[in-house]
């Protein structure tokens, strides 16, 4: 098939890595430029009022509305795991929370790739990790040693607070787990009320922050509404294009072919292919393209162009464990909607103020703490709702309620995203393996008597909280194991399906996990990247969009040098 156009970097994925790189490496006049996205325009009301994530997730003009497999972790459920597929991807849809993770979680990232400028960094340390979330950012306290105020991502403080979630914060402090200003420091031990991607009250996507102010640019072309079905290689791999994971080079990528308007077309890239498709995305387009495991796409009947063992595998997650509590003698969001009249209130102080539960993300309130006191830094979030409801897309229950959700922060369980078919249309089959090991197991069993003895301190007394679930009659740790498979859901954290790792002097990578090497090049495959969520060797303390603009900004710093 002829090509349509040749492009300089074609990017596959218009989400919040895509719409950094293309402002990066449009930045460049002599740069052409291929956005490519599967959804279409963020201009409808509903992504820029922050509770309308209640109308774009689940909502196929938003979101993928993926399925995952039934899960035994889960007692056999099958559950949603919604991704963004509209301009923005994820960042249009998702909880607006800007967390940055942990210094651990960079530690990691160091040993895995053994690049030490993952490290947090800082006055005290190495890495460069702090540095460019400073850089990143616009910070609505001002610069100083832990933010900055000059760069595209507007993080601002919450415009709602709640009485019944400032008693949960005192009850954690009486549990031992202070109140603290932020998370964004390094160390998340403590409770506070988050940060959000915000603009007065308005959600502040990633979109917004990279994408709409260069849309002008007559060398970026963005295409919508246009689904990538292959990536294009060949064999005629030049010896300039031989460093880091490329220097063993079977192939070279050289565009990808689209279904736009109907039709079948191709485009080319002079210098580069760039997936930012996501961490289920863009596995399952280089399986559908011939770059896996082998014996996956032999199964399938996809000719195996690069065998790529670790595509696809590594997927990690957080179970969210949803955990409810009836409370008496507090406003909840429950109470509020009940009556048409404070619910017009509510509608009337965000159209007047921009404030108020209209600008709500979908949790308030978080605390970090440790499952085991011998650990070196927190294991475990919650993410605290001042409402409740039996599952996602049902209504609120009639009585007031809050909702401490906890999650194990560094599950070691894993799974899989791999195609069902040879069509590359058909969704993928996302495996989670959700507490399939001992570890994450305990943990969820400690995360729920934490949650209780939270629950029970005195500065939450008045208002009676009442366990419904749970429930109080479950006591054992069989009992709590078997609630947190019932009660477990996704808080839609996956990451690692393409990891990054370190290479030996032959470039061959050191485990078989690896896909990509630190600035997310393609082993074996010139030309073609992969920066997204994807690329994540071991998950992050908390929500993942904040170091996926981290993997971004360094990948269109390596792609510029």
């Amino acid at each position: 098939m002829s090509p349509v156009a040749e492009y300089d970097f074609v990017i596959v994925g218009a989400g919040s890595a895509g719409c950094l790189l293309a402002n990066r490496l449009s930045a460049n006049p002599d740069h052409r430029v291929l956005l490519v996205e599967a959804g279409g325009s963020d201009d409808w009301f509903w992504i820029k009022i922050p509770v309308g994530y209640l109308y774009t997730i689940a909502n196929p003009r938003t979101d993928w509305c993926f399925t995952t497999e039934a899960d035994p972790g889960l007692a056999g459920r099958s559950i949603l795991y919604a991704r963004g597929r509209v301009i923005g991807g994820s960042s249009s849809i998702n909880a607006m929370i800007h967390m940055r993770g942990q210094a651990s979680d960079y530690e990691l990232w160091a040993q895995a790739t053994g690049d030490e400028r993952w490290l947090w960094g800082g006055p005290d340390g190495a890495g460069e990790t702090l540095s460019i979330y400073k850089e990143l950012e616009h910070y609505f306290g001002g610069a100083d040693e832990w933010h900055g105020t000059d760069g595209e991502i507007r993080v601002e403080r919450p415009r709602v607070r709640w009485r019944i979630l400032d008693a949960w914060q005192t009850a954690a402090a009486e549990m031992g787990i202070a109140p603290i200003e932020e998370f964004n420091r390094g160390d998340n031990a403590g409770s506070a009320y988050f940060h959000v991607n915000q603009r007065r009250g308005r959600r502040w996507s990633m979109a917004d922050a990279f994408l709409h102010p260069v849309a002008h640019r007559p060398n970026l072309t963005v295409y919508t509404r246009t689904q990538a079905v292959q990536l294009l290689t060949d064999d005629q791999v030049h010896d300039d294009q031989r460093r880091g994971a490329w220097i063993t080079a079977q192939r070279r990528a050289t565009g990808v072919r689209l279904l736009k308007d109907g039709q079948m077309i191709d485009v080319r890239a002079r210098r580069e292919v760039i997936l930012s498709a996501g961490a289920i995305g863009s596995p399952q387009l280089m399986q559908a393209s011939g770059l896996g495991p082998a014996g996956l796409l032999t199964e399938h009947q996809v000719p195996v162009v690069v065998d790529l063992p670790g595509v696809g595998e590594n997927l990690q997650d957080h179970l969210q464990l949803r955990t409810v509590y009836r409370v008496r003698g507090a406003r909840t969001v429950n109470t509020l909607y009940r009556n048409w009249i404070t619910r017009a209130g509510m509608g009337l102080q965000y159209l007047l103020l921009r404030s108020g539960p209209m600008t709500m993300p979908p949790s308030t309130l978080g605390a970090f703490a440790k499952s085991d006191p011998e650990l070196s830094s927190p294991d475990l979030e919650w993410h605290v709702q001042p409402l409740s409801l039996a599952k996602f897309g049902e209504p609120l229950h009639r009585f007031g309620a809050i909702t401490p959700s906890v999650c194990n922060l560094r599950p070691s369980s894993r799974g899989h995203v791999r195609i069902a078919s040879a069509d590359p249309l058909s969704n993928p089959k996302i495996s989670c393996n959700y507490l399939s090991t001992d570890a994450d197991r305990d943990i969820a069993v400690r995360g729920l008597r934490m949650t209780r003895q939270i629950m029970a301190a005195p500065s939450l007394a008045r208002y009676r909280p009442e366990e419904v679930l749970p429930g109080p009659q479950l006591v054992s740790d069989d009992d709590l194991q078997n609630a947190a498979r019932e009660l477990g859901t996704t808080i839609f954290h996956p990451v690692g399906t393409c990891a990054m790792g370190a290479f030996d002097a032959q470039g061959v990578p050191r485990s078989a996990a690896t896909v990509l090497d630190t600035d997310c090049r393609v082993h074996r495959v010139a030309g073609l990247r992969v920066v997204d969520a994807s690329a994540m060797p071991a998950i992050t303390s908390g929500n993942t969009n904040a170091p996926v603009m981290l993997i971004a900004e360094r990948a269109a710093r390596a792609i510029l040098r």
